[in-house]
């Protein structure tokens, strides 16, 4: 938006010639940053009186841990904040011309508003479960597929037209339109090994990130601080590689696929690394309000989204590696407790307690401890991750 004025103002006299710094993409990234994590800091306190006056609480489950208990009622879905300081940034401060910036606040959004039924049903409905998973992973299916059927093709052409007409071919050609290089399973740490997934593959992909991202992180957030740290820290480390994708020089130097127009959402990631430290602000030990699925949703479809769009998957994995095996420790210790019921009778656990937070919780870990050895781990795991960038 501001872009959009810059350029208009510059067109009225030579007077306005400073307004040529809007034009740089850095300079807008950091404004953006700056501008989501000032509407957190001045908008934080209002919204969780709001919260807390519309008796908005956390409730606690009643196989929680003990220690937990006395977190009941503390206000949750301040993700609102988050999502509302990421969308007023990056609208502000992006290029409106920009298909992939759009899809990104369209899923972000979306994955939003299915946490924020989620959540309303727990606090209003006081059902701790809330929305059911099967009515939630509908819901973020039909999202995450219509998104993996636009990317499928927008990463390929450099309009919205072209990718109407390359659809319509691949479906009047019967399903056999061959995708470019660039659209298909990049492998860190070596040169130009892309294996290619074809049309079905490459949304079944992006489905499979895109969903799986947005429930990792939502199993994460489980602690203090926990959750919103990591996907500050990864997703500053995606801003890196869509500047780097989104430029003709670097990513020919660093042997990246060339995405037009990818570079934009170095706006979109340094508006999510602002908003993200703002409520950090708030939502450190002991917290003052929780994000709720409104944000963990959000957050994580955000992140899956943009490592598809600069074809970032595997090293998304990779830098996220704190969600991955959260999630992996919830689906091993399910599926274990199934198949120990059936064979023996009795279910058995792998883990003391899943997510695989609260495991170390139960090993004697204080919460603190467990949040601060997550972010260094997931720091160590975002510097392996941007070594890719030239180890190839």
């Amino acid at each position: 938006m501001l872009l959009s004025l810059a350029q208009w103002l510059q067109t009225l006299g030579p007077e306005f010639g400073f307004l040529r710094v809007v034009q740089y993409l850095t300079f807008r990234a950091v404004m953006a940053a700056m501008t989501a994590l000032i509407v957190g800091l001045v908008a934080g306190p209002f919204f969780i009186r709001r919260l807390t006056a519309l008796k908005i609480g956390q409730p606690i489950r009643d196989y929680a841990m003990q220690s937990h208990m006395s977190k009941s009622g503390t206000p949750t879905m301040g993700g609102v904040l988050i999502l509302f300081a990421i969308a007023l940034s990056t609208l502000l401060w992006f290029d409106l011309s920009n298909r992939f910036v759009w899809i990104v606040l369209i899923v972000t959004l979306g994955f939003g508003a299915i946490g924020w039924v989620d959540d309303w049903r727990k606090v209003v409905h006081k059902d701790p479960e809330g929305m059911r998973s099967r009515e939630k992973y509908l819901w973020q299916s039909m999202i995450g597929l219509l998104a993996a059927f636009y990317l499928v093709f927008s990463v390929s052409e450099t309009s919205n037209l072209r990718v109407l007409e390359l659809f319509y071919n691949w479906v009047i050609s019967g399903f056999t339109v061959e995708l470019p290089p660039r659209a298909g399973l990049l492998v860190p740490f070596f040169k130009e090994v892309s294996y290619p997934l074809g049309v079905f593959g490459f949304v079944a992909m992006t489905y499979v990130v895109i969903v799986g991202s947005s429930n990792a992180v939502n199993l994460t957030d489980g602690l203090d601080g926990l959750a919103i740290m990591p996907v500050v820290m990864v997703g500053s480390a995606l801003g890196v590689f869509a500047y780097a994708t989104g430029s003709s020089v670097f990513s020919r130097y660093l042997l990246l696929p060339h995405i037009p127009g990818a570079g934009e959402l170095l706006v979109f990631c340094a508006a999510m690394a602002g908003a993200g430290l703002a409520f950090l602000w708030f939502n450190t030990h002991p917290a003052q309000v929780f994000m709720g699925d409104v944000g963990a949703l959000a957050l994580g479809g955000a992140l899956g989204t943009i490592a598809v769009i600069v074809r970032q998957e595997i090293v998304l994995a990779i830098m996220g590696g704190i969600f991955v095996v959260e999630a992996l420790s919830v689906m091993a210790q399910v599926a274990w407790f199934k198949y120990t019921k059936r064979r023996y009778g009795q279910g058995r656990r792998l883990l003391k307690m899943a997510p695989l937070h609260h495991h170390f919780e139960k090993e004697g870990w204080k919460e603190t401890q467990v949040v601060v050895r997550f972010w260094i781990i997931t720091m160590l795991l975002c510097l392996v991750g941007l070594s890719t960038l030239k180890l190839r």
